[in-house]
């Protein structure tokens, strides 16, 4: 299940409450049906796993990828080096060589560097985007759950439906903000 499904069942869970009928004599309590809020609630519940899956899958993958660079470096070395042996009947074409040699063994580490860097962002960012999601999923999960609670009567929390809902619709949007400045 993707991120996008998620937020569909999040948005067709928060629909549900904003749309529920209210309670007589009490403004900020609501009935909605409990099955479906809850069959929501566990599908969101199912995604998850799937998002921490294909970070572990990105993270498998950057190490394969600096594995592979590692592996193209170490060749390139070698093969200079056999280059540089292979000239060393003069003085000057030693010195060639071996300039050469150390210019692609620099070369390769520079760019092994700079994968490993720039996998790590990618990984860095893929992570920092589904502890966010997971963030703006609990927090609705328990905003829902609070609704309920306070639908059967249980303790009144702390803020309203309306308030929670509102703070759930402004992380959204810096949710969303944030991964399409991402995206450019």
């Amino acid at each position: 299940m993707e991120q996008t499904d998620v937020i569909e069942l999040l948005d067709g869970l928060y629909s549900m409450i904003a749309e529920a009928w209210g309670v007589p004599l009490g403004n900020d309590k609501c009935i909605i049906e409990r099955e479906k809020a809850l069959d929501i609630i566990n599908e969101v519940k199912a995604a998850m796993p799937s998002s921490l899956a294909e970070a572990k899958r990105l993270v498998a993958a950057r190490d394969e990828f600096i594995g592979n660079a590692k592996k193209e470096a170490e060749a390139l070395r070698k093969s200079s080096e056999e280059k540089a042996k292979a000239m060393v009947e003069e003085q000057e074409v030693i010195r060639v060589a071996r300039r050469k040699s150390a210019e692609m063994i620099s070369s390769a580490e520079a760019k092994s560097a700079e994968l490993r860097r720039v996998a790590g962002d990618y990984v860095d960012d893929v992570m920092r985007r589904a502890e966010e999601s997971l963030r703006a999923s609990l927090e609705t999960i328990q905003s829902a759950h609070s609704a309920v609670q306070t639908a059967n009567g249980a303790k009144k929390p702390a803020a309203s439906s309306a308030e929670t809902f509102e703070k759930f619709e402004r992380e959204q949007r810096a949710v969303d903000e944030n991964n399409f400045i991402t995206l450019q």
